[in-house]
């Protein structure tokens, strides 16, 4: 990935949950091409070491920690063993979620439903609220200009249009972009923006692949359908006729995170090709 002439993050420090994943890997790529440092939390040790290694090339300042975000202890341990090595945190992208399982409202699995609200509302408070208490006691307050320390939690469109069969997923991304505007509110006394990102169908990467497997598994339940069909079914629906990137998802965390940003707080950016 090559560095944009219009965003410079140097000397500047992001976090990223869900850093071992493919948004988590791509942002990582665009903020290190810019001169940032970067912290990755994951729970998937070894992939995170992969990226770790993947980012060696931009010679900027890494580290990686194991965290389980549905753990406030773990989110806690992970910041502060941030700060202990790489000193401040200017941005944090609160990314880590699960997509859970794809299923009609009457057969939504309990448990299942449970867990996504575990990662998706309840890992994304403890973070939001680390992230806060971090940001703020960095310096900076009302009236600081520009605004250069940012919170980006991810959220997804089928938190602003509910799509068949996601329950679960749907509920808890609503749920993010409500704590998104709620934070902003509260946060921007201390010079801290809160924004959200949306985006729709994104690929190629693991989660693409098993949105179209487990929509067609759940399709065939009613009607005969094959995952190719499916795929472009979807990939139809969308205005532009073509999925998002990764490069595209981790452009608009670089937008709302940059200077160029630095009037805008409680917004939730829509990635969607025009859906």
């Amino acid at each position: 990935m090559t560095a944009s002439a219009t965003y410079s993050f140097e000397g500047k420090t992001i976090l990223i949950t869900g850093g071992a994943g493919d948004i988590g890997k791509a942002t990582a790529q665009r903020f290190a091409a810019n001169g940032a440092g970067v912290v990755l939390l994951d729970l998937n040790e070894t992939k995170m070491a992969e990226v770790v290694q993947d980012l060696k090339e931009y010679n900027v300042p890494l580290v990686a920690f194991h965290c389980d975000v549905t753990l406030a202890d773990s989110v806690a341990k992970a910041f502060s063993g941030a700060v202990a090595q790489v000193g401040q945190i200017d941005y944090v992208f609160n990314n880590a979620g699960y997509q859970g399982a794809f299923a009609k409202t009457e057969d939504y699995p309990e448990d299942d439903f449970q867990k996504v609200i575990d990662i998706n509302v309840v890992g994304v408070f403890h973070v939001l609220k680390a992230a806060a208490q971090q940001l703020r006691d960095s310096g900076g307050g009302a009236g600081t200009y520009p605004c250069s320390r940012a919170i980006v939690n991810m959220a997804s469109h089928a938190g602003v249009d509910g799509p068949p069969n996601m329950l679960a997923y749907a509920a808890s991304k609503f749920a993010v972009i409500g704590m998104t505007q709620t934070a902003a509110k509260d946060l921007a006394p201390y010079g801290i923006r809160v924004n959200s990102l949306s985006p729709s169908l994104i690929g190629p990467g693991v989660m693409w692949t098993r949105q179209t497997e487990l929509q067609a598994a759940v399709g065939s339940q009613y009607f005969d359908a094959d995952p190719k069909v499916v795929e472009q079914q979807m990939i139809d629906s969308v205005p532009m006729r073509r999925l998002g990137s990764l490069e595209e998802v981790a452009n608009g965390v670089a937008f709302l995170m940059s200077d160029e940003a630095s009037y805008i707080t409680g917004f939730n950016l829509d990635i969607t090709g025009g859906q």
